[in-house]
């Protein structure tokens, strides 16, 4: 996936098909309006809780991709390079956290 095509698509989207982009604080919402969507469905579907029957068709793909293009509308809005910025932090991690993974018993 290449986060800048992505942002790019987001953006023709929206000037395509939606009016404008919401504002920052309505798609902050909305981010955590999908993302309770998404726990919701891991946590009946793969954890404890058992699941509703209203909920057992639900696709955890496309709850994930909502996700993913609110993220993306939040980062043209703001002018984040998301690919830069992605890019950036995995060579953060990659190097912060090799060992520190690689030498964790709990995860042996």
């Amino acid at each position: 996936m290449n986060l800048k095509n992505s942002q790019l698509e987001v953006d023709n989207w929206i000037k395509n098909h939606g009016v404008r982009y919401f504002n920052e604080l309505t798609n902050m919402a909305q981010l955590t309006e999908e993302v309770g969507e998404v726990a919701r469905i891991i946590a009946r579907r793969y954890g404890e809780q058992s699941e509703k029957e209203s909920d057992k068709n639900k696709d955890l793909g496309e709850e994930l991709a909502d996700v993913v293009f609110v993220v993306l509308c939040l980062a043209n809005q703001t002018g984040i390079d998301l690919q830069a910025a992605f890019d950036k932090k995995l060579d953060i991690k990659t190097n912060r956290d090799h060992d520190r993974h690689q030498n964790n018993e709990k995860l042996k």
